[in-house]
């Protein structure tokens, strides 16, 4: 029995011989935070953001798009609708694209009583159904030929927001042309 309690006090004096050295260590360095931020530096080969002067003989870009389009083959446009921008869709395809602020449902039935199909249902929520224009050609299309209707107040959100220029503006709606060709 006395040398258990001999193995047991050696075993303790070991343990406390070796782990207050560390302890005392690893609290001594631990270093305080530092009193001031350091600075950023720019990477090696980083871009220079220093602005150059302007050029005497540039001409102003007007950032303003037309706000009105021939699409080929005149496929309908809701009347209300707003055209936003045009698309090169690849495969010597565009598409175009409208807002409104009329409700999804409006534009919908709109577009059933105008093309006298019932389109199909692509989404229930959001909701966006697909009309169908002409024949799709998978090798010279990139998409159908087709007006989609995309309702952006899904789930509580303002609308599609689309900027031109220095002016934003929402729409509940968007409608999205690919012209047959």
């Amino acid at each position: 029995m006395a040398r258990m309690v001999f193995a047991g006090t050696i075993g303790l004096a070991v343990s406390l011989a070796i782990g207050a050295p560390l302890a005392a260590q690893s609290s001594t360095t631990q270093q305080p935070p530092p009193t001031t931020t350091p600075v950023p530096k720019p990477f090696p080969n980083a871009i220079n953001t220093t602005p150059k002067p302007a050029d005497p003989n540039a001409k102003p870009i007007d950032p303003q798009l037309p706000t009105s389009v021939n699409i080929p083959g005149n496929p309908p446009v809701y009347p209300a609708a707003e055209f936003l921008r045009e698309f090169d869709a690849g495969r010597n395809q565009k598409y175009y694209l409208f807002g409104t602020n009329a409700p999804f449902a409006e534009i919908v039935e709109y577009y059933k009583g105008t093309l006298k199909n019932g389109g199909r249902e692509l989404s229930r929520a959001p909701g966006m159904q697909q009309f169908d224009l002409g024949r799709f050609d998978a090798d010279t299309m990139a998409y159908p030929p087709s007006v989609v209707v995309q309702d952006h107040t899904w789930n509580g959100s303002e609308g599609y927001l689309f900027v031109r220029g220095t002016a934003a503006k929402r729409y509940r709606t968007i409608i999205q042309i690919v012209p047959a060709r």
